[in-house]
């Protein structure tokens, strides 16, 4: 079982944790928008990391008409 606030969270954890695929976690590692540790074979996401690149993401455009869909 996962500990509430683990310092340091595998692929899977991240992933689950900021609700993302895995395509998008490594793009998003490989761009290096967001950093990643290694430990032997495990790729690492520090949690603060995670929160960083998350709360760097662009926010939702407000639609000027709402009655209007895209």
């Amino acid at each position: 079982m996962m500990e509430p606030n683990p310092i340091a969270l595998k692929i899977s954890e991240a992933c689950s944790a900021a609700r993302i695929g895995r395509t998008c976690l490594y793009e998003a590692i490989k761009s290096g928008e967001l950093r990643a540790l290694k430990r032997g074979k495990s790729t690492l996401i520090l949690r603060d990391d995670l929160v960083r690149w998350i709360e760097g993401l662009p926010p939702v455009k407000a639609n000027p008409n709402p009655t209007q869909r895209a």
